[in-house]
């Protein structure tokens, strides 16, 4: 086990917490809990591309961040109707 796949493993690790506070809080906070995780696992997978020596597993890794913004921006767009007063 190298350092790559124990920082991954960290993050990983690390996650259980916000995806508790997701589950738990209301939809715009949990929007934003959401999206810190996805951002964590784009970098856990990352990570674990180094570890193991796969160089074609970094490309999952960029195309995961880029749909977690985007799928974002959706749910935002289907949720805009609660701001209305």
């Amino acid at each position: 086990m190298n350092v790559f796949l124990w920082a991954s493993f960290a993050l990983v690790a690390l996650e259980i917490p916000l995806l508790l506070f997701a589950a738990r809080a209301p939809r715009f906070d949990a929007l934003v809990a959401v999206e810190a995780a996805g951002g964590i696992w784009a970098l856990a997978l990352m990570l674990l591309s180094q570890g193991f020596h796969r160089s074609a597993y970094t490309v999952l890794a960029l195309v995961a961040s880029v749909l977690v913004f985007a799928g974002s921006i959706v749910f935002v767009r289907f949720l805009e109707k609660e701001l209305d007063p």
